[in-house]
């Protein structure tokens, strides 16, 4: 081998490598405008929230990017103070954190008895469940209605629990049942060699190794509970003692009128925990819905 050649691979390496970037760059490019894209409104919004009422009111929202800046936390304060949205942000937190965690823990025990246990009519029990995942939430809405104002539950927190934890269940159950039924089958059959019970397997083993698909799943949950409108209408109602953010902000729209201002820091305030939630947990976010979705 010539010394030409040993010292032309790196500059062939090179090549190649400059080669593959510019290939790519016009995807890359793509990428790029598309986030930008959809990231405009978000920042138009974000700056419309921090500028004064005549501001908004005459001017664009990128005027408010060019100095001199005039920016004021006067938006958030009225929110806050004067349109219930302190009480909605504390509802929202009392109602979407007990309609997250009921439904994981039901699910996820649920997911591991189809994942592992043997019992009649599994496969047709586990068809059932993922059936209901194509039946209309509206078509729900009467019947669970009737039978909550039956049990005195309907204004209350805890029908909205329920009622998350009925429409939140299948999906749940499938993704995990499809993550719980890939981890390997030697480890369960050394825990039951070892004595160890079903609870012990399911707490000390399938849970902790299920973490990513579980952290997907709470970011889903969360999000889908926390942004709900019409479940939480309909169960809760939109008295400010118990209304969400949700209920908040739509009845802001009826009574604030050309107040932009007020409603684009009103919808800050209901983004800001679904962002620290999905960040949060972002870094299993992937790993986990495909392994839900490929594995079974």
């Amino acid at each position: 081998m010539s010394v030409e050649t040993v010292a032309g691979r790196p500059r062939d390496g090179v090549v190649q490598s400059l080669i593959g970037t510019l290939r790519r760059a016009p995807l890359h490019a793509v990428v790029i405008g598309l986030c930008l894209l959809w990231l405009i409104p978000t920042v138009g919004l974000l700056v419309s929230s921090f500028r004064p009422p005549r501001l908004v009111a005459s001017t664009g929202w990128w005027t408010g990017l060019l100095p001199p800046l005039q920016f004021t936390l006067e938006n958030y304060v009225r929110v806050l103070n004067a349109h219930h949205m302190g009480r909605g942000f504390l509802n929202s937190l009392l109602i979407t954190i007990p309609a997250t965690i009921i439904p994981i823990m039901v699910a996820a025990y649920a997911a591991y008895a189809f994942a592992w246990m043997r019992f009649w009519g599994r496969e047709i029990l586990f068809t059932l469940v993922v059936g209901s995942l194509v039946i209309p939430l509206q078509m729900t809405l009467i019947p669970v209605l009737r039978l909550f104002t039956g049990l005195h539950l309907v204004g209350t927190f805890p029908a909205v629990w329920l009622a998350h934890t009925g429409y939140g269940l299948p999906f749940a159950i499938y993704l995990l049942r499809n993550f719980m039924g890939a981890l390997p089958k030697d480890l369960m059959e050394s825990a039951y060699i070892d004595g160890a019970s079903p609870l012990t397997v399911f707490f000390r083993l399938i849970f902790p190794l299920s973490i990513p698909s579980i952290a997907s799943l709470v970011i889903f949950q969360f999000l889908w509970v926390w942004n709900d409108l019409l479940v939480a209408l309909i169960f809760v109602g939109g008295a400010p003692a118990v209304a969400p953010m949700t209920v908040t902000v739509s009845n802001l729209v009826n009574s604030l009128g050309q107040n932009w201002q007020l409603l684009t820091a009103a919808a800050f305030v209901s983004m800001a925990m679904p962002l620290v939630v999905f960040f949060a947990l972002q870094r299993y976010f992937v790993r986990g819905i495909l392994a839900g979705a490929i594995k079974g």
